[in-house]
């Protein structure tokens, strides 16, 4: 009984630091005597907690405000300087890597060009090290301050691996591929930093969720759309990444071949690289030797010029059309299946095509979904630009680390069933109730 009580007693204190860090993360700078309404803890609990924080360093003073009548208010927020995290987005064209600190302002980025379908794995564990390396080369970042290494991938993750987060990604040819084992043998971390591997698509949700487009909704879609194209499904506050695979429904029946080997996915007329394969086979012209954001870029030239005396190219504005119809019906099924408020639309090529796609996206969305849901959904640019991937994949260990109250997560960022600790998915769910 009194192992049991001592558990208790840890697990509130846990509990109020948590509660308090993300409050003043998200909502702050906010003073002491604000953050008991806000937190709903007791004026004593919020002096505590607040002690305890700002002695390990992770609260400082943001300024004064006037209260009524009374003494000035010491305003506090998280320390900026207090952690810093690492982003990586393993994406189709280059592996994209970032260091931020606590309030996930960029310190230092590295970019390692992958070649067209190169996805060897080892290359890529040496792309990861590298790029880890040199974001951290002549940044002094100590031990006790580096919270971790997020990093977002396409595929399906198996978080339930003894050896750590295992990746399914076929359409990448990679059938499970024990990444967080390869990545602890290739790149040198201070002792207990772990690795927090999820999938792109839910790693661009949450950073649009958190600070993106996606702020106030319960209910949200965000597509990633890229050289494939994925979704990331958050309902009630809860994120999901298992419709990360959206881009493989089955959208024409014994249509075209998807690089996944099946026949007529969703990915088969709306990621670039078929975008680019089906505008080739019509006709069009792609730039030698150039690479597939290239390509889009002499796609959209084609069909909107900016002579204005020349004509648009049909064939590209054709392409583009049926690329809009096929991604219209990919979101009906995600607004009659899921009925969001809002519907996000980010990836690479989704910024490059969407301010010449965006409406045409909505008028297909709408004719192809039931009315009731349709008429409550909003769908918008997600708005975090290229590197909403690698903010969202830094967001997984410092999500970890506010859900477990201010100390460093477990190595490996499983899932909090498996850990018995917290972690991203609660830190989502207390956002959206607030």
């Amino acid at each position: 009984m009194a192992e049991r009580n001592r558990r208790t007693v840890r697990d509130l204190r846990r509990g109020n630091r948590s509660e308090v860090l993300q409050r003043l993360y998200f909502d702050g700078p906010m003073s002491r005597q604000a953050l008991g309404p806000a937190t709903g803890l007791s004026s004593g609990s919020v002096s505590n907690v607040v002690s305890e924080l700002t002695a390990d360093g992770l609260l400082e003073e943001a300024g004064v405000v006037d209260s009524d009548g009374g003494r000035p208010r010491t305003l506090l927020r998280v320390a900026p300087d207090s952690g810093r995290l690492i982003g990586v987005d393993v994406g189709e064209t280059r592996v994209r890597v970032e260091l931020f600190d606590l309030a996930l302002t960029e310190l230092a980025r590295a970019e390692l060009p992958l070649g067209h379908q190169d996805y060897d794995v080892d290359l890529i564990v040496r792309h990861i090290s590298a790029g880890i390396a040199a974001v951290l080369d002549g940044n002094a970042v100590g031990a006790d301050s580096l919270l971790g290494v997020g990093i977002g991938v396409p595929g399906i993750v198996d978080r339930s691996a003894p050896g750590g987060a295992v990746v399914h990604g076929q359409t990448i040819g990679w059938p499970a591929v024990p990444l967080e084992a390869l990545l602890r043998d290739a790149v040198e971390l201070p002792e207990g930093v772990g690795f927090f591997i999820g999938n792109g698509a839910a790693a661009l949700g949450q950073a649009e969720m958190w600070f993106g487009g996606g702020r106030g909704a319960r209910d949200a879609a965000i597509v990633l759309f890229g050289s494939g194209v994925g979704a990331c499904i958050v309902t009630d506050g809860a994120i999901h990444d298992t419709p990360g695979e959206w881009g493989h429904l089955t959208v024409n029946v014994r249509g075209r071949r998807c690089r996944c080997g099946a026949l007529g996915c969703l990915e088969a007329y709306t990621g670039s690289e078929a975008l680019l394969a089906r505008w080739r086979e019509a006709g069009g012209r792609l730039p030698d030797d150039g690479d597939e954001e290239s390509g889009v870029t002499a796609l959209l030239a084609a069909a909107h010029p900016q002579d204005p005396d020349t004509a648009p190219d049909p064939v590209a504005v054709a392409v583009l059309d049926e690329t809009a119809e096929y991604l219209g019906a990919g979101i009906s099924d995600l607004i009659n299946l899921f009925a969001p408020e809002r519907v996000l639309i980010g990836g690479w090529a989704g910024l490059q095509l969407g301010p010449h796609i965006l409406d045409s996206v909505r008028r297909y969305a709408e004719g192809f979904s039931l009315h009731h849901p349709a008429a409550r959904v909003s769908i918008e640019m997600g708005r975090l630009g290229p590197d909403a991937v690698t903010v969202g994949a830094a967001t997984l260990p410092l999500a970890h680390f506010f859900a477990g109250g201010g100390r460093r997560a477990r190595p490996g960022g499983r899932d909090p069933e498996e850990t018995g600790e917290p972690g991203w998915q609660t830190v989502l769910e207390g956002r959206a109730r607030r």
